[in-house]
């Protein structure tokens, strides 16, 4: 802010005390005398780091996100939510419609469609119904395969 409207000899001096690393490498290696201007020194070093911008996605891509076939509730939501809180000004709207469009074809998705909940809070409460239903579910299979191992077991005790 210091440098705010300062002229260009000043901006082009001061420019290389804000760069480390590989930015300043590249400063350092332009031929003497080849920038002229502080709007050219700004324009070059966009062209040369262009690549190296943080990409954040926009709402758009929220619909590209889809639960995939074997893929739990939880997870599915967990992945959704981690792209979803990186989307500034995010319409819960937008969100809403986005997570329910994800959704695979199934008993929850069905359920979606006909409670139509009209927030991501009503969406959530629904979510961690059916969250809960598979993980029993889970808990039941490994259980009813761990007793299965055990009888297994058991059996070959037996016959010694």
């Amino acid at each position: 802010m210091i440098v705010n409207g300062a002229s260009d000899t000043v901006l082009c001096r001061c420019f290389p005390n804000y760069l480390d690393g590989p930015a300043l490498d590249w400063l350092c290696a332009l031929p003497a005398g080849s920038i002229s201007r502080f709007h050219q020194l700004a324009k070059l070093f966009e062209e040369h780091f262009a690549g190296s911008v943080i990409y954040l996605h926009d709402s758009d891509y929220l619909n590209t996100i889809k639960q995939g076939p074997n893929e739990s509730l939880k997870d599915y939501m967990t992945r959704f939510t981690k792209v979803a809180i990186s989307i500034p000004d995010l319409h819960p709207e937008v969100h809403l419609h986005a997570i329910k469009s994800g959704l695979r074809p199934g008993k929850f998705q069905e359920t979606i469609a006909v409670s139509k909940p009209k927030t991501l809070a009503e969406f959530r409460e629904k979510a961690k119904g059916q969250i809960d239903i598979e993980e029993l579910r889970q808990a039941r299979k490994s259980d009813k395969s761990h007793f299965c191992e055990e009888d297994k077991s058991s059996s070959l005790l037996e016959k010694f």
